[in-house]
């Protein structure tokens, strides 16, 4: 389901074409690329003699709402020391309590909510299908300021430096400030012919913006006034028609020092100096459209067929493969303890040895869809499902 969103999203942003004929040719072409062989696979059952090897429990559990609503969205849960923060697409905005789920206080923000929400400091930011952009109080869910920007907000807002870094759907960088909501700078860009829409955004490494986009490429804006740094093409297009030659660095980067890590459709993954945009090492045969994540020594990551994949970070050799889980829709891996943890599109929590990738524990939830990334805070791991169930699991 996640490729036929993708094709026929990407077929209806090709521009160029004349008539249906050619239009047809781009569909075929856009067809082939994506589904393929392997993408033609129906997911992995799941086995029914698996013996779990840890124990993956629910202290908590409770009803948020409506939750996604049948839309592709980014609501995902936000965790501080006392509280967990979730919204539903219906503009629901809860805090609850984080080691028991009791409610603290709702507030019904009247918005049509795509992404967040966001903690920083005092603030709560959410972004909304109408091009809006929000900060509430933490403690009481008051409405501090609200933004409109020029599309839809599916990325998660970043905040650094009394700036809020906001990325609509039409791919425009907006920094807002944060205590007011107003805007400080903006920042255009081409769109290419062909682009995929994706929960990924911004990330901030030290005073810069870092983010990628259409034909492999990846930018640099300083934070402040959101000129640009530097520029680069990370990642190389390849084919012959424009449909294959389809690159979009379209995850949210990971950054580890002075080195960043991204990738993105057809990308491969790329470590690249945050200095100037260099590429440091690149590995083309796998990409992650849904996103990385990273530890001293490694990068794990679902590919485009939710295959899991542990990759040195020093150069970006494969260490292992896990295909137990092929085509289930995973979400971003995130680390816990000395494992990891990803949802599915059954509602299925899953959880992995990050030495070879053995699946030791699993547990379904609503068996609706989890398309947020999981949240981990003092190991304990926050899932939201697009059916609206928050549940606090616990790993042993």
């Amino acid at each position: 389901m996640r490729h036929l969103f993708l094709l026929l999203f990407a077929a209806t942003l090709l521009t160029g074409c004349a008539g249906l004929e050619a239009a047809k040719d781009a569909y075929d072409s856009l067809s082939e690329s994506i589904f393929g062989k392997d993408n033609a696979e129906p997911p992995r059952e799941l086995s029914e003699d698996f013996v779990p090897k840890a124990t993956l429990t629910v202290k908590w559990k409770e009803g948020i709402g409506d939750g996604y609503g049948g839309q592709r969205l980014n609501l995902v849960p936000a965790v501080t020391q006392d509280s967990v923060f979730v919204a539903d697409h219906k503009g629901l905005l809860e805090s609850l309590n984080r080691l028991n789920g009791e409610k603290r206080w709702e507030v019904e923000t009247e918005m049509k909510l795509s992404s967040g929400p966001v903690i920083h400091k005092d603030n709560i930011l959410v972004g909304s299908k109408d091009a809006e952009v929000a900060a509430f109080a933490v403690a009481d869910g008051a409405l501090l300021w609200k933004t409109s920007v020029t599309s839809e907000i599916v990325a998660l807002p970043a905040i650094a430096n009394g700036v809020v870094i906001v990325r609509g759907s039409d791919g425009r960088i907006t920094g807002l400030d944060e205590k007011t909501g107003t805007m400080l700078w903006s920042h255009d860009r081409t769109a290419p012919p062909l682009a995929v829409r994706s929960k990924g955004g911004p990330a901030i490494a030290d005073d810069l913006v870092i983010d990628g986009y259409g034909g492999g490429k990846l930018l640099a804006l300083r934070i402040k006034d959101g000129q640009t740094e530097w520029e680069a093409v990370v990642a190389l297009a390849k084919g012959r028609s424009e449909i294959e030659r389809l690159v979009d660095i379209n995850a949210t980067p990971v950054v580890r020092g002075d080195i960043l890590y991204v990738s993105g459709y057809q990308g491969g993954v790329a470590a690249v100096s945050q200095k100037d945009g260099e590429v440091q090492w690149r590995q083309e045969k796998l990409f992650s459209h849904s996103g990385l994540t990273g530890n001293k020594r490694s990068l794990f990551l679902s590919d485009a067929s939710s295959d899991v994949w542990r990759l040195d970070i020093r150069n970006g050799n494969d260490l292992w493969k896990q295909k137990e889980l092929h085509q289930r829709r995973l979400t971003t891996p995130v680390l816990v303890k000395d494992k990891l943890v990803l949802g599915d599109f059954e509602g299925y929590v899953h959880i992995l040895s990050q030495d070879d990738g053995g699946l030791l524990a699993r547990l379904d939830l609503d068996g609706t869809p989890i398309e947020a990334i999981p949240v981990v805070f003092d190991n304990v791991i926050y899932i939201y499902t697009t059916g609206g169930e928050l549940a606090a699991l616990t790993l042993e």
